[in-house]
This record gives C-alpha cells, sequence and structure tokens, in this order.
C-alpha cells in the first residue's frame, strides 16, 4: 500500500474509491502524566508525550490503511494527520486521506 501527501500516484492513472480515515484517542497513565508536567517546571521535550503521539499516529494510520484495504485501493493519497486534546494528557490522533485504485 503506497501512503502519499500528494494527490496522485506519480506516473500512474487512479481511480478514487473514497475518503479513508483513521484515529485513536491517546494517555499515559498518570504517573507518566506527573512527571511530565514536572518538567514543564523546567522545559524541554517531554518524550513520553512525543512517544505517545507517535504511538498514536501510528495506530491512527494502520487503522486509515486497514479501511483502504477493505476498499480494494492500491494508495492512499493526500495524507494529513489533525490532532486535539479531547482533556488533559490524552489526544486524539486523526489520519485521512483518499482511497485510490491504480489503472495503469
Amino acid at each position: 500500500m503506497q501512503l502519499l501527501t500528494i494527490n496522485y500516484v506519480p506516473g500512474h492513472e487512479i481511480e478514487a474509491l473514497g475518503i479513508v480515515k483513521g484515529s485513536v484517542v491517546q494517555t499515559k497513565h498518570m504517573g507518566k502524566d506527573f512527571m511530565a508536567s514536572m518538567k514543564t517546571l523546567v522545559g524541554g521535550e517531554i518524550k513520553s508525550y512525543t512517544d505517545m503521539l507517535n504511538e498514536a499516529r501510528a495506530i491512527a494510520t494502520q487503522r486509515m490503511v486497514e479501511e483502504a484495504t477493505a476498499m480494494g485501493a492500491h494508495a492512499v493519497i493526500g495524507i494529513t494527520y489533525g490532532s486535539a486534546a479531547v482533556m488533559q494528557g490524552a489526544a486524539e490522533i486523526v489520519a485521512y486521506g483518499t482511497a485510490v485504485r491504480v489503472i495503469r
């Protein structure tokens, strides 16, 4: 499955199958959330949140790919990611794009 942020598959004619998306709401456990809040006092990267968001993006991408595969897609084009804070320490990550079938 090709995953592209551009709106075409280079060198190929495509047929659009529809919008596909994947999402996840992810949080860290209370202990890591407490340690992250302490980090805000001294500044710097909050590695536990960086790791959480990377994991959430991977899950959202996989769910989007599963939806595209079920539609018979060869690729997803125009991929975009979005995020939103759902509550303190929890974030929603959404991945979406257009599932396409390569014709030639």
